[in-house]
């Protein structure tokens, strides 16, 4: 089950609540020294919700280890201060179904259906007033960039959330709000069968 949405929108709380094993695609980002992470236009902070600063393919390759045999490595993450600090290993055992949550799921959606280990693929929205809020003062209190940064952050991303959701809903993911989302989470986790949907 891939899980995405903007910054903000309630992924951890919807994959925490929904009990099912989760990988946190947040971990799969670039380290800060990588010269290949992208800058916001006119201006010198890194991009961070764009997808190139983001490492796709080791993602992909953690979700097939994960389906094919229930435990894989993932970094260790941390936002404050760009970069990995560490490996662990996530097991899932026999679990039929996990969730990979964040910003950059919608992604990998296309290439997760043609490998066969897509189950579903949903975008929570929660309207941009609300998911500023929320981010702000979860990155203000979890201390992960400066104040003049995640107020920058914050602003950019209020403006193109509707971009944002609609971008990842062009590349198959269901646009739902949390009720919705936990309900097509139990729903896939009993075995019960859940529409797909594809890009128009």
């Amino acid at each position: 089950m891939l899980l995405c949405g903007p910054s903000g929108s309630g992924k951890s709380l919807v994959a925490a609540r929904s009990g099912l094993p989760v990988l946190r695609l947040d971990d799969f980002y670039k380290e800060g020294d990588d010269p290949t992470l992208p800058l916001v236009e006119g201006s010198s902070d890194i991009d961070w919700d764009h997808p190139r600063s983001w490492d796709a393919d080791v993602a992909v390759e953690a979700i097939t280890r994960l389906c094919a045999t229930g435990s894989t490595p993932v970094p260790v993450y941390d936002i404050a201060l760009s970069a990995r600090t560490g490996e662990e290993t996530l097991r899932i055992g026999r679990t039929p179904l996990f969730i990979a949550e964040g910003i950059f799921a919608a992604e990998i959606i296309g290439r997760c259906r043609e490998l066969g280990v897509l189950a579903d693929a949903l975008c929570l929205s929660r309207g941009a007033f609300t998911t500023f809020r929320r981010r702000f003062l979860r990155d203000l209190k979890e201390g992960r960039k400066s104040v003049p940064f995640l107020l920058r952050r914050g602003w950019r991303l209020m403006r193109a959330e509707r971009s944002i959701i609609t971008r990842q809903v062009s590349l198959g993911a269901h646009r739902c709000d949390r009720d919705e989302a936990l309900g097509r989470l139990a729903a896939a986790a009993a075995g019960r069968q859940v529409r797909q949907r594809t890009p128009a």
